[in-house]
Parts: C-alpha cells; structure tokens; sequence
C-alpha cells in the first residue's frame, strides 16, 4: 500500500490500481454481500465478502475485518481521513462507520448505493470524469428516503444528479415482496386497473385475498423503483417462479427460459408500445408487463420481456446522452449478472456511439459497493 510494497493483509481479495491519488480512507460496503475498501495512495484493497449484515457472524466479521485493515493503514503510521458508508442509517455497516468515525476524530459520510455502484465501475476503468450511469439491482436507499433501484444517473466524482428511474411499484407486504414474485406480480395487477382478479389468479397462494386488501387500502405497500422487482414481477405474471428459495431465484429463470427461446428461435422484436418514458425521465414498463399477464408461451414471454426491456433502456440511455452530452455509459447493479441484457449491451452501445464501461476484475453486484464508496469519498475530499 507504500512505496516500501507493504503486502496486503489476508482479509484483502482484490488490489485496484487507482488513477486518482487517495488520502488514507475506509468505506465499509452495503448491507448484502459486504466488502469493504481501505484506499492509499493509487492503491484500493477489497477485502473478501464477509457475508450479510442482518447475520450476527456476518456483523462480527465485518467489524473484524475493518480493524485489520486499520492496524494494515496503522503499520505504515497512518490512520484513515475519512469513513465512507451507506446512506441507511439502520444498516450495521453504517453504525460502525459512525463508531470508528468517533473513535479516530474523523469525518463519517454517508454514499447512496447506485452512486456507489456507479463509481465502483469508474474507479476500476479509472475515470474521474462525468459518465451516464445505468444502476439496476435490487434495492438501496434513496437521497429521497425512498427504496431505488431502477436507476439513470449522471456521476461526475462526488456527485450525482438522478435523470430517471423506473416507474415505482408496490411492494405488498414490504420485504415479503422480494421473497414472492407474486405478490409483485400483484401490484402490476392492481396498477393495471385489474386489481379484482388478484385473489382469484393467484388462489393457491395463502393471503392472495389479503395482499389485494392491502394494495386497495395503500397499506403495507411502500413504492420501489427496483428493476430486481420488475424481473420478480415478470416471473410472476409467466408463472414461471411465484415463490423463490433462494435469492434471484425469479431472474435467473425468466433468463433462462428466454436464453433458451433465443437460442431455437432468436430474438423477438420487442413489443411495440411496450413502454413509455415521461419527462421526468420516469421509465414505465407497465404496458409490457401488461402484455405478459396474458402471454400462454412463458418462453416467448421471457425472451419478449428481454427484448422489450432492452430496447426501452436503449431509449432511455442515448435520450439522456443526447441530453447531457456525456459519452460514456457505467453499467452497475445486480441486474447485470444477467447475460443476456450484458451481451445485447455489449453489441449495441457501442454503434452508438458512447463508450460502454462494465466492471471487470469486481463483480456487478454488492461486493464492489465498498470501491464506489471509496472513489467517491476521494472526489468528495478533494472538494
């Protein structure tokens, strides 16, 4: 991490080279598969994922991993400037981060997620410039309190302005929602005006009846702009996956069930009318989720989804580009573990005319949000 080549602790996975010079810093990751960065110099060190943060074991580890990378920064006489984190305040990651803050007399900040995951792609392709940011994943928390994660950004460094998201839907039931793809499903009904034949669809499901209650009277039912719930919800409307058991369960086999369409019948034109884009950049795909509530064929309707869904965020990204004027496109998100969406990006973008970045030696998903955390935290300290 000096000039002397101190070696990295065994807590570390992943050495990135840095274009920007770093201050000594930690960031502290997200709450699902955690990492976390200690940056110096042109250097940054990953640590291994220790796991996730509602698991007591997982909390133990991340402390013990923070402390090893402190006595890591120490042996070379420095202590961290700053501790990055996550917007959530409840996240164990940020209580701790607020805790070795004071502890050292030193500047906590809190990073939003899709800022996060953006910047983990710049910090790997070592671009402090502006860039469009395509963040679709799960879930993080928004500057606006709200649950993203259906994200269209501008990331210049430390900031980053939000040009669109992906229309919100319910999540009956709360967290329960991320667990059921046909409670998802269900909110697509009920935002469709057919919110009557919830009960009756999805009759072998215990609280069908309920879960329509609870979208009617508003309760229970907080609005996401997730792109992972528009997978769950595609699933669901396909009955392909109404229920998961382990997680992305519902996106890997809406992927699966297209990628085998694709590869006996190719690609399907994408619907037309498949989706609206308002202008306030809010990209709304209820029209093609509509279509597949419907659709008896659950390969065609999941190569359909795909190939709807792709040519709406081709859309949406070159209308932000010819916007902005910015050039480069950074794709970040669990979403893009999806190899279909990232090979179809691979082809398209680049006739565009924009420069696409993808992560490389990290991974799309959580892991890397402990490097996002740390490239922005250098660009918020040269301030």
């Amino acid at each position: 991490m000096n000039a002397a080549g101190n070696a990295a602790p065994a807590c570390v996975e992943h050495q990135i080279e840095l274009a920007a010079s770093a201050p000594p810093l930690l960031a502290m990751g997200a709450w699902f598969k955690n990492t976390l960065c200690l940056a110096q110099g042109h250097q940054a060190w990953v640590s291994h994922t220790v796991g996730d943060l509602f698991q007591a074991e997982a909390c133990l580890a991340h402390e013990a991993t923070a402390r090893e990378l402190l006595r890591a920064l120490a042996a070379i006489g420095k202590k961290p400037v700053v501790i990055a984190h996550d917007l959530h305040p409840d996240l164990h990651s940020t209580r701790f981060a607020v805790q070795l803050a004071a502890e050292l007399g030193v500047e906590a900040i809190g990073v939003q997620h899709h800022h996060a995951h953006i910047a983990a792609v710049a910090a790997e392709h070592g671009i402090s410039g502006p860039v469009l940011g395509l963040a679709l994943d799960g879930v993080g928390l928004g500057t606006d309190g709200q649950a993203w994660g259906g994200e269209l950004l501008s990331v210049d460094g430390a900031h980053f302005t939000r040009l669109g998201h992906l229309r919100p839907l319910a999540l009956p039931g709360g967290d329960r929602a991320a667990r059921d793809p046909w409670r998802m499903a269900a909110a697509v009904l009920f935002d469709l005006g057919r919110g009557e034949e919830i009960a009756s669809r999805f009759a072998d499901q215990p609280g069908a009846e309920i879960v329509a209650a609870m979208l009617a009277k508003g309760l229970n039912s907080p609005r996401t702009s997730s792109m992972g719930r528009v997978f769950d919800a595609a699933a669901g409307l396909l009955g392909i996956c109404l229920k998961m058991e382990f997680e992305a369960e519902a996106a890997i086999a809406l992927e699966q069930d297209a990628t085998a369409y694709i590869e006996t019948h190719g690609w399907p034109a994408p619907l037309e009318g498949g989706w609206h884009i308002g202008e306030n950049g809010e990209l709304d795909l209820l029209p093609l989720l509509g279509a597949l509530s419907s659709e008896p064929d659950t390969g065609y309707g999941a190569a359909l989804f795909h190939a709807t869904l792709l040519a709406a965020l081709m859309h949406w990204v070159m209308r932000a580009a010819e916007a902005t004027g910015i050039e480069r496109l950074a794709c970040g998100g669990g979403c893009f573990f999806n190899k279909l969406l990232r090979s179809a990006l691979v082809k398209k973008i680049p006739p565009t005319g924009l420069e696409l970045l993808l992560p490389q030696r990290l991974l799309p998903g959580d892991t890397a949000i402990s490097l996002g955390q740390a490239w922005v935290a250098i660009h918020h300290l040269e301030k």
